[in-house]
């Protein structure tokens, strides 16, 4: 499949277009130009922004969490890596004031958008708790040398970190790493591994998708792995450390997750113009914030990509029983020691309500005050760990339960 040659060709073509509404906007917003305080200079560097960003390459966004307020202190953060592996790299927020806080791993999906979609989490986390992350790498920036990366290699990095930090340490799974963190556990609970996590926190994830499925869901199931392979799948050009990898590239991705929301972002667009020729600066602001984040992707590794889909959604392995590592049979059975709590959004058209809660059903050895669920209402996909409501409404259920567990 040459269509990511096709797009990177593209990319190059409309580079020159891209330098020239870069400039146009830049003369005509320059405070010391006349026209930028006349109606036909707005309208011209609105445009010009327009066409820019829509032509730009977004890189890899950094984490912009300088410092966190604990009480009323405002308190110095720096990021270190900790671990490094072919495909992430582990960091940990480390805060200036040492205190003996839960520490929380985070694990970030590989679905397209970088750890940085979880901002708001981690600063939302930082107070209270002793923050990691993983942080997973664009699969085009990996040389063959570092091997392949499927499903079974995100459950040993995942068990490889939980090692690392040791076991009071608490998970927490947002959307797609629901199914090999509980796999993961999973396994450390069948081996009675020290480095077992005090309690997980699933959140939207994908455990059961037959339960009220979604049109993300019903697209995967209507649709053979071969027709993935062929449709979905690429290799990287020349002009790439991963030169020859086969992933499932990042702007695939994107053009799906924008399909599904196309008249929202239309919506968005426009208004974003409308708010930079009227001068509203701040609206402006929040919209190049999201969309600095959303429009920035990175690719996957094809087999990943592929076994997930398989796996997760067309034969239901995790539920049905059936999953294995491998060759190792995956049992939520065998999880006494690790508490359990789900959040799920009443509005998510990506995992569907139902679809994280299965989990409870799955590890029925884990005692009852060990076990919490909880639907946030009136809010998607992405409010489950973001904005406001996860700040005032489930930040405070999910800090309880981690304590209530250390």
């Amino acid at each position: 499949m040459l269509l990511y040659h096709i797009y990177d060709f593209h990319r190059a073509v409309l580079a020159p277009l891209r330098f020239t509404a870069e400039t146009v906007q830049q003369v005509f917003s320059h405070p010391m130009q006349p026209l930028a305080y006349t109606g036909l200079g707005r309208v011209m560097a609105a445009g010009a922004e327009m066409i820019e960003r829509s032509t730009r390459h977004y890189a890899k966004p950094q984490f912009k969490l300088p410092a966190t307020v604990i009480g009323d202190t405002e308190v110095d953060v720096s990021i270190e890596c900790v671990a490094s592996l072919p495909f992430c790299d582990l960091l940990h927020f480390q805060r200036a004031t040492p205190r003996h806080d839960p520490r929380v791993l985070i694990v970030a999906p590989m679905s397209g958008h970088y750890a940085t979609l979880l901002h708001d989490t981690v600063a939302a986390l930082l107070p209270d708790h002793d923050v990691y992350i993983t942080d997973w790498l664009n699969a085009a920036e990996v040389p063959l040398d570092g091997g392949r990366f499927d499903l079974d290699d995100y459950i040993d990095y995942v068990i490889s970190f939980l090692e690392r930090l040791g076991p009071d340490v608490h998970v927490m799974a947002v959307c797609q790493p629901s199914v090999p963190v509980l796999a993961a556990i999973s396994i450390m609970a069948a081996d009675d591994h020290a480095a077992s996590p005090r309690s997980m926190i699933l959140m939207g994830g994908p455990i059961d998708t037959r339960v009220n499925p979604t049109k993300v869901n019903r697209h995967a199931a209507e649709h053979s792995l071969d027709w993935f392979e062929r449709a979905c799948i690429s290799t990287v050009p020349a002009t790439y450390p991963g030169f020859m990898r086969r992933v499932y590239p990042g702007f695939l991705q994107l053009t799906s997750f924008m399909a599904m929301n196309a008249d929202r972002h239309f919506g968005s667009a426009l208004k974003h113009f409308q708010h930079l020729v009227r001068g509203d600066g701040d609206s402006a602001a929040a919209h190049r914030k999201f969309y600095d984040e959303y429009l920035a992707v990175m690719d996957l590794p094809a087999e990943f990509f592929l076994q997930t889909v398989k796996v997760a959604f067309h034969d239901h392995d995790l539920p049905c029983g059936t999953m294995t590592s491998r060759g190792n049979p995956i049992e939520p059975q065998a999880i006494r020691k690790t508490a359990l709590m789900t959040i799920e959004g009443e509005l998510d058209d990506i995992s569907g309500p139902g679809q994280t809660v299965a989990a409870h059903d799955l590890c029925p050895a884990i005692p009852p005050d060990m076990r919490q669920h909880y639907l946030q209402k009136g809010v998607g996909h992405f409010g489950i760990f973001n904005g406001r409501r996860w700040r005032s409404e489930i930040l405070p259920r999910a800090r309880e339960f981690i304590r209530r567990n250390a």
